[in-house]
């Protein structure tokens, strides 16, 4: 599915929308270049938990930061800075995914090999000044 936003607001709507689809368990892996949206549309999902919209960050320093509090806690990881899987596995990724929370990746295409099969992938891509198109794509059972 795919859908153009014009605004920050836009962008957390949509993922807004898309939290009310999540049960627990689910991999979102986003892709996006620095300043795409990605932050934004955690944020967008965190709210749309029902979790503390206004404390998600981006978590490349700390590589993770969490968001309980809502209906599912978000466990938001930054991949940007790691060195590959095995990195990105020795942070506790595996063990995070057993949690029956919503685990976000950004900048995923650095782990692609880490991802799980039936993972969610949000591609943002800027197209205008403030436009973005936001496409959303359930990869059921085949490796990203």
């Amino acid at each position: 599915m795919s859908w153009q936003s014009e605004s920050v607001e836009e962008t957390q709507a949509i993922a807004a929308e898309l939290a009310g689809s999540l049960r627990g368990g689910e991999c979102v892996a986003l892709h996006g270049d620095l300043g795409a949206g990605k932050t934004q549309f955690v944020r967008g999902l965190v709210r749309g938990l029902g979790g503390p919209d206004r404390a998600v960050s981006s978590p490349t320093f700390l590589l993770l930061n969490v968001y309980p509090g809502g209906r599912l806690t978000v466990y938001h990881l930054d991949a940007y800075r790691v060195c590959g899987p095995a990195d990105f596995e020795a942070i506790g990724f595996p063990e995070l995914l057993e949690q029956s929370g919503v685990v976000v990746v950004e900048w995923a295409e650095r782990v692609r090999e880490s991802l799980p099969s039936g993972h969610i992938a949000v591609t943002i891509e800027p197209i205008g000044d403030h436009s973005r198109r936001i496409r959303i794509e359930r990869h059921l059972g085949v490796p990203a």
